[in-house]
């Protein structure tokens, strides 16, 4: 691991669906993966795909290293016809054209960061991985606060596409003006 570079992911939430091809094509492409990642390992059990951080001769081979989880389902696609598109409605006797489709496998990673970010060791670097992902799904958003180095960032990709993100630090629930929280038992004129 190289000590000059420290990232911490604090909070994750993910709704980002993308085609199962689209995934395993980004891998396919030998993409740059972070600095301590040396592959990414993508396993598939069930309807559960699992993309683990490799990490050869830098961990032991028995600490499990962070990995990214989404489950597949099934989605059929309809292909649209311009014509019908443009025509609108018709009525009366004519006979429907059946809308070419195709099931498409479909990779959900949903959820928050436990569910889809697992493990502590290489989490971040698995993050910036996730973030990539994020980049090529047309569909669902990614928001999260990570920090490198001691500084805090928010991230968030919606559709695809990164939009501008801040972190706002707000009163937690149950504080009053002096940071206190609860019931004040000794002033309550309810109890005696």
């Amino acid at each position: 691991m190289s000590s000059d570079e420290t990232g911490h992911v604090y909070r994750l939430h993910s709704t980002l669906e993308l085609p199962l091809e689209d995934v395993r094509e980004y891998f396919d492409n030998d993409p740059e993966l972070p600095v301590d990642v040396d592959d990414v390992d993508i396993t598939r059990r069930n309807n559960t795909l699992i993309l683990k951080a490799i990490a050869e001769d830098k961990v032991s081979k028995y600490t499990p290293t962070a990995q990214l989880k989404a489950s597949v389902t099934e989605v059929r696609v309809y292909e649209e016809d311009p014509d019908e598109v443009n025509n609108g409605p018709t009525w009366g006797d004519e006979e429907e054209e059946e809308i070419e489709s195709e099931l498409v496998e479909f990779a959900a990673f949903k959820g928050d960061r436990e569910t889809v970010l697992q493990n502590s060791l290489l989490q971040y670097e698995m993050f910036q991985v996730l973030r990539e992902i994020a980049k090529l799904a047309d569909k669902g958003t990614l928001t999260a606060i990570t920090s490198q180095d001691g500084e805090l960032t928010a991230h968030r990709i919606v559709d695809g596409e990164e939009r501008p993100a801040k972190i706002e630090v707000v009163e937690g629930p149950g504080e009053n003006e002096e940071g206190k929280s609860g019931v004040n038992w000794r002033d309550n004129k309810f109890i005696s």
